[in-house]
């Protein structure tokens, strides 16, 4: 076998999901790095590319500048987690309300964030990517973001019917949960 074919066919094995006898309240408790926790298995998180981390960035100044001048609550960057029914997920960037934060901040979030974002990456498997946003978004998220950088867009998911594509020409507002947050889709990805 070509090494460099055996060395990409390893990649796309080690990002596949890893059986695990943890429990969902092991993994709350672990502070693990480098996986989220889903219904009994660890899903490896990639390393992100530059484009992704450039993107990321600019959604956390954007968003957490605002929320910290408003004093509305918490924006928390990547590998922080946040126990979404029987998961832990690690969005790219999450907001979550003041009333909301819990009083122990020692461990992953045992509550669901209020707005959760996640970039696409080209690791992504992007259907994984839409069960995550309806997994937010059945556990209580109020709103997901999910950024493609390969069609500079946003969708807006607000509920399984609710959802809403936007392009560089659009507004990304955080509505009623980021509330007077907006910004031009297109500041994202320039």
């Amino acid at each position: 076998m070509n090494i460099a074919k055996e060395g990409h066919e390893q990649a796309i094995i080690s990002l596949a999901p890893i059986e695990t006898d943890m429990t969902l309240q092991d993994f709350l408790e672990s502070n693990m790095k480098g996986y989220e926790y889903v219904k009994g298995e660890l899903i490896p998180m990639p390393a992100a590319s530059v484009e992704h981390g450039i993107i990321s960035a600019r959604v956390f100044l954007s968003v957490g500048l605002y929320v910290r001048e408003n004093q509305l609550g918490e924006v928390v960057a990547p590998d922080t987690g946040f126990q979404v029914g029987e998961r832990v997920l690690k969005p790219d960037i999450a907001f979550i309300s003041s009333t909301r934060v819990p009083d122990d901040r020692s461990k992953a979030f045992p509550v669901p964030p209020d707005l959760a974002v996640e970039v696409v990456s080209p690791s992504d498997a992007f259907r994984r990517v839409v069960e995550k946003a309806f997994a937010y978004l059945e556990a209580g998220t109020q709103m997901v973001w999910v950024i493609e950088p390969g069609s500079k867009t946003v969708t807006v998911y607000r509920s399984e019917t609710d959802i809403k594509l936007l392009t560089i020409n659009d507004t990304l507002s955080g509505a009623d949960v980021v509330e007077g947050f907006s910004c031009q889709v297109a500041q994202l990805f320039e």
